[in-house]
């Protein structure tokens, strides 16, 4: 493993602040809304919460992280609750070595991790793995969230600078990460991007 996958790993030698035993309450409102279906991928889908609601809601779900550990813990709870879905080390920068493509690809904490240069990386990887006319739903921090603690905050139109050529920006809503301060579960605020990549869907 490289420095950053050691890093990443080294945060599931416990639960991370962004590891709160649940999905997030975006993307249950996204299977709620019967927008996670198809083939799903999960990027950063750390120990899988995610993923696994994307199974359960009916989807083809695969879950990839860079940190072998938290795939493993994925795998036990999916084979703990008897899910039917799939979990591999990957890299979010290194998307086209998955060897699939999507119809929806979603992102909880990935997009925010990122600076300019490797946001520019980070897009050009997501195209390989999402089909045109598919739907890529990204939840970040936002520039709301007060402080300077955790991860780089968000501003609404960085979304619509970032998703040029070959996307389209459908929405970005405020929301709430939830996270985890100490035990207790807290929130933070957030964004929900929609952006859909050009293009018909293959028959």
């Amino acid at each position: 493993m490289n420095d950053t996958a050691h890093q990443w790993d080294d945060a599931y030698v416990g639960a991370p602040p962004w590891d709160v035993g649940r999905p997030q309450p975006a993307f249950v409102a996204l299977a709620d809304a019967g927008k996670l279906t198809g083939r799903v991928l999960d990027i950063g889908c750390g120990t899988g919460e995610n993923t696994l609601l994307a199974a359960t809601a009916g989807a083809t779900a695969t879950g990839i992280d860079i940190s072998p550990r938290a795939i493993a813990k994925a795998q036990a709870k999916a084979a703990e609750r008897g899910i039917d879905a799939s979990f591999a080390v990957g890299d979010a920068m290194q998307l086209a070595e998955v060897g699939e493509v999507f119809d929806v690809v979603i992102d909880s904490g990935v997009f925010h991790s990122f600076d300019d240069d490797e946001r520019a990386r980070y897009i050009a990887s997501l195209a390989a793995v999402l089909h045109p006319g598919g739907t890529y739903y990204a939840l970040c921090f936002s520039d709301a969230t007060p402080g300077d603690w955790g991860p780089r905050r968000i501003r609404r139109d960085e979304f619509y600078q970032a998703f040029t050529d070959g996307w389209t920006v459908e929405a970005v809503e405020p929301t709430k990460f939830e996270i985890t301060q100490g035990n207790p579960i807290d929130q933070a605020y957030a964004w929900l991007a929609t952006v859909a990549r050009s293009g018909e869907t293959p028959l």
